[in-house]
């Protein structure tokens, strides 16, 4: 299914200003605040100290409103919600939750909401959340309840597309990078872990899967139409038919119109390889793209290879990359940045943020080309995102 050609957008170049950045950890959210020229950050908020936060996001549509995934030891898989810039929070009044299954289908229990994306800009009040396990749920006025998104949750196919009970994907499977189409809200893409990438057009009433080209080398066979296990998802900011991918088995790039996605991570350093978690697209520039290596050995340790972290960056589109690894240590850096962990500010020049294991936050305001740590002590860091930036 090709759904052809759009108009590219463009994007606005701040030249200066503060930023601020949500993070979510293993104990509690965190708001870092910067100076107007992205140099010296503190803590400005601290929210839900003491649950397990997935996922922070600000309305890019509206700066008074957060949402915050979360579990919690008392309330269970929740979502948390503000109105007044950060000041307080309340529950959803109903987070996501699967209803009974069909028959047929084995029946799922949200074990915590991984992924959060706002709807676009003419759907001032829509929300998307993705689930752990696979579980796709929509909210139309602005997160404070939420409803499963019934052709996707009771598609008589999702357990084959999953795997259903069988799915042993590390830290449980979980549906991600929910990716709604800024030019029509009907045309949609998501990624599961494990599933692979999958396609709406019509609101998220059918979906099909959007695999070929992409490896599944923990699968018998070859040229699997679903089974897959992407990692990170993105659309590009100006061209939002070219899509970028980190998949478990390598780095890839599609232009949609094309409908395979070719395996560029090829080109990665042989020694580095092109395992990884998070990935960053240009908001100026689709063929240019960053991510951070993991090493994908035999026993995947979920550290940087040989100990030494480093971001790789593509201008050409994944013909080549360059290590930009200026400012982090040289040796002995066991940590890693997982998916939702690295992400852009907008500004020009670029600023690039990414959060580690070891909670910390490193921060390049010059399109990766150096690093700096910017904040330190903090939880193991599960996301990281830039307030108000789509």
């Amino acid at each position: 299914m090709s759904t052809g050609p759009k108009h590219k957008l463009r994007v606005p170049r701040p030249k200066r200003g503060s930023v601020k950045l949500l993070i979510g950890t293993r104990t509690g959210a965190f708001r870092i605040k910067s100076d107007k020229e992205r140099k010296n950050w503190k803590i400005d908020k601290v929210w839900q100290l003491g649950h397990t936060v997935h996922h922070v996001v600000q309305d890019p549509r509206d700066a008074n409103v957060t949402l915050i995934a979360a579990r919690t030891g008392h309330l269970g898989p929740t979502l948390f919600r503000s109105i007044d810039g950060g000041k307080s929070f309340k529950e959803a009044k109903t987070p996501p939750a699967f209803d009974p299954a069909p028959e047929g289908l084995s029946q799922r229990t949200v074990n915590h909401t991984f992924w959060l994306t706002p709807g676009n800009d003419g759907d001032s009040n829509v929300w998307y959340a993705g689930t752990s396990p696979q579980g796709l749920f929509k909210s139309r006025d602005g997160g404070r309840t939420w409803k499963p998104v019934a052709g996707f949750n009771s598609n008589p196919l999702l357990d084959e597309w999953t795997g259903g009970e069988k799915d042993g994907t590390p830290d449980g499977p979980k549906l991600h990078s929910i990716c709604v189409d800024p030019r029509d809200s009907d045309h949609m893409y998501v990624g599961m872990s494990g599933g692979g990438v999958f396609e709406s057009t019509n609101q998220g009433r059918s979906w099909q899967p959007l695999n070929k080209g992409c490896a599944a080398d923990f699968l018998p066979g070859k040229d699997h139409e679903y089974g897959h296990d992407p990692h990170c998802m993105v659309l590009a900011g100006t061209n939002p038919d070219r899509l970028w991918q980190q998949n478990h088995c390598g780095i890839y790039r599609m232009d949609r119109e094309a409908g395979e996605w070719s395996r560029v991570g090829k080109n990665m350093p042989k020694n580095v390889g092109d395992s990884g978690f998070p990935m960053v697209v240009s908001p100026f520039d689709p063929d240019k793209a960053w991510v951070f290596p993991m090493d994908g050995g035999s026993v995947w340790p979920r550290t940087s290879p040989g100990g030494q972290p480093a971001v790789y960056h593509t201008a050409d589109g994944g013909d080549s990359w360059k290590c930009q690894d200026r400012g982090f240590p040289a040796e002995h850096a066991y940590w890693t940045v997982k998916r939702q962990c690295m992400s852009q500010d907008a500004h020009d020049p670029l600023g690039i943020y990414l959060g580690t294991s070891q909670g910390e936050i490193w921060g390049s305001i010059n399109g990766g080309k150096s690093w700096r740590l910017v904040m330190r002590n903090l939880p193991h860091v599960y996301s990281v995102e830039v307030a108000g930036v789509r």
